[in-house]
């Protein structure tokens, strides 16, 4: 009998366990939702160009540029709107574009080198 009282008189334990609970649940809903969201669009730069060279992402997307080349290039906007610093090879830049719109882009080093990321709402 005074096994059931302890356990009836700990409402601090009881108290623990609900908030273990409580995080142990917003972990897991985490992950499941980190997990779904896809990955950034990847544009690659290669052999001097852009590939894929145009690109229709929603808004909000981020996208991710990567130098493939042994070549240093850039990603300029047209618009002045975003521009990396020099890229040498396997590094990144990324922008998130928040508004809809067509963004040409050019590689500052390599004036020939264009692309085009379209924005579209679903």
């Amino acid at each position: 009998m005074s096994y059931v009282r302890s356990r009836r008189s700990n409402p601090l334990l009881r108290a623990s366990a609900a908030v273990a609970l409580v995080f142990g649940t917003a972990l897991v809903m985490a992950s499941i939702f980190a997990a779904a969201a896809p990955p950034a669009p990847t544009i690659d730069i290669a052999k001097f160009a852009y590939t894929p060279k145009e690109i229709t992402v929603a808004p909000g997307t981020k996208v991710v540029w990567a130098n493939r080349d042994e070549t240093p290039h850039t990603v300029a906007s047209n618009d002045k709107s975003f521009a990396s610093k020099g890229l040498d090879t396997d590094d990144k830049f990324g922008h998130v574009f928040a508004s809809e719109g067509d963004f040409s882009y050019y590689c500052t080093v390599h004036p020939f080198m264009t692309g085009v990321v379209h924005v579209r709402k679903p």
